[in-house]
């Protein structure tokens, strides 16, 4: 498949406003490409380069992105900056810069899907000191050969901003069309393995194929999400239910074979290197291969600390060891998702706690089984009393289901609601805050993978935070206009508020009451945050109470 084909399929669909249209398209499309080609234009609709599970990065900026555009058309970068700046989308800015380009390779060569995919994967790779000049001549070469509309799409693709109104469910509902089998089956597969482009590979094979994806070790799976509600709701459902400690600390993935293991994030990045001791009182855990999900929490004389703590040993690549003795991690291991072999996903929530009290000797959390309301309400006070943020109340019967936030495990904190959403921008502050952004626009998801503005925070941000958050974005500039900018969106906001409100000053129709910063969410990534839907369900379920 040629380049500029991909991108025809990505403008089609990009003007396609329905649901069943779009998976039409994309259907149809499936069944013409190789086996080489079928999992990278899987992932490329999906505004992926590589599978979720990949420690590969290409590690390219904007700053680089419009350094190659700016080469390519023969102009400064700064007016490439300003005419990003003035159209907004970053992607058709520079179709429309390229259009009329001056440098192009001497050999003009239509360039080829798989070619793309490529140089993506060799940019990922490349290291050293003169890595940032190899990556940019591979971009300009890249750009130079491009169509203006193929460079629409390879900037979004760079920028992960394609966003073209495609989701997971969609292309997941298209690989079931294409290939005849069910949307239930390929959703399976692509837990167990965290990569639909494969998943799609699978499918031709047929519904038995497909059923027999199974989870490997060192490939991390997304994790189990939990929703709000009370312990009442989930009692008169399900009577008796689990109930264990929430903590206020950083969720992880622990991989075991042998005397080998790792440890990954909430975002599936691999971070043992960061928390070697943590890995160090797992791997003596247990002799059995497995797979666990639990939560790392910081501690002083035994009393848990707040979440920050913990993120500075996740984010930190020197000094370690120093750093180890300063700070005392403890795992607190709640689920196992594989052992020696075998797949739990299937396995009711009951049967995986049994399996893991057996395997597992030490860092197992702390539960408790019941139908009484009055004993499950002791019990969140208990853990309030302890430090901890509140309780999971969990279905026995639940199947662990990767990715999905769905009403087997519910949360029970006090009663200040957060919320969890995307920084899409934000504006420069004012007098001593002058040099740093002083509010964020916060945007949730749609239907359709989009993100929607929903509000803006400035409360609650203290100024060494506002410092390091300067820090994290401030090469994640995509456009500037006048006193604000919009960002590549790469990290996530917990914000509380008083109430939602109906609102037409944001696109997502709704509007957050008095938000107030809580905290970074660098553990979470940008597909995990509130979706519209379900801040519809908050909005509807607030109402009610009213």
């Amino acid at each position: 498949m040629l380049f500029n084909e991909f991108s025809e399929i990505c403008e089609e669909i990009e003007n396609t406003s329905g649901r069943l249209d779009s998976i039409e398209i994309v259907s149809e499309c499936l069944g013409e490409l190789s086996k080489e080609e079928l999992p990278v234009f899987v992932r490329f609709l999906m505004g992926r380069i590589f599978p979720d599970y990949s420690p590969e990065k290409t590690g390219i900026g904007p700053n680089l992105v419009y350094e190659a555009v700016a080469y390519v058309a023969g102009k400064n970068k700064n007016s490439v900056i300003k005419k990003i700046n003035t159209g907004g989308d970053a992607g058709r800015a520079i179709e429309n810069i390229l259009s009329k380009k001056e440098q192009t390779s001497f050999f003009t060569q239509s360039l080829d899907l798989l070619e793309v995919y490529n140089d993506f994967l060799y940019i990922s790779e490349v290291g050293g000191n003169r890595s940032q000049k190899e990556k940019l001549k591979v971009l300009r070469r890249l750009f130079a050969n491009a169509k203006p509309k193929e460079a629409r799409y390879i900037s979004r693709l760079m920028l992960g901003e394609l966003r073209i109104g495609i989701g997971e469910g969609n292309v997941r509902d298209a690989v079931a069309k294409a290939f005849s089998v069910s949307p239930d089956s390929v959703e399976h597969a692509y837990q167990a393995s965290n990569d639909l482009g494969e998943v799609a590979i699978i499918a031709k094979k047929g519904e038995s194929a497909l059923a027999e994806v199974k989870i490997e070790l060192f490939r991390p799976v997304k994790m189990m999400l939990a929703k709000q509600g009370s312990i009442s709701e989930i009692v008169e459902e399900e009577g008796s239910v689990a109930a264990e400690f929430k903590y206020d600390g950083t969720r992880f993935q622990f991989h075991k074979k042998g005397g080998e293991c790792r440890i990954y994030s909430r975002k599936l990045e691999d971070v043992t290197e960061a928390i070697p001791d943590v890995a160090k009182m797992l791997l003596s855990s247990t002799q059995e291969n497995v797979i666990l999900d639990g939560e790392v929490i910081a501690v002083d004389n035994g009393r848990p600390l707040p979440f920050q703590y913990v993120l500075r040993r996740f984010r930190r690549k020197h000094d370690i060891a120093g750093h180890m003795e300063s700070l005392k991690l403890v795992p607190n291991v709640f689920d196992i998702i594989y052992i020696n072999g075998e797949t739990l996903i299937d396995t009711p929530f009951s049967k995986r706690r049994e399996i893991l009290d057996t395997n597992v000797k030490d860092f197992v959390a702390p539960q408790i089984v019941s139908g009484d309301t009055d004993y499950i309400e002791s019990f969140y006070r208990s853990a309030l009393d302890n430090g901890h943020e509140g309780i999971m109340v969990k279905s026995l019967s639940a199947h662990y289901t990767p990715g999905i936030r769905g009403k087997d495990w519910i949360k029970i904190k006090p009663a200040v609601d957060t919320i969890d959403l995307a920084v899409t921008g934000a504006e420069w502050g004012e007098g001593k805050r002058a040099h740093m952004f002083g509010s964020f626009l916060l945007a949730c998801r749609d239907e359709r993978g989009g993100l929607i503005p929903v509000s803006k925070v400035a409360t609650g941000i203290s100024d060494d935070m506002l410092a390091e958050l300067y820090s994290l974005l401030k090469e994640s500039v995509i456009s500037e206009s006048g006193n604000s900018v919009r960002f590549e969106p790469e990290l996530v906001f917990e914000v509380g508020y008083s109430e939602i409100q109906k609102s037409p000053n944001y696109d997502a129709g709704y509007a957050l009451r008095f938000p107030r910063f809580i905290r970074l969410r660098d553990d979470k990534a940008i597909d995990e945050i509130e979706t519209l839907a379900s801040i519809e369900e908050r909005f509807s379920v607030q109402s009610a109470k009213k």
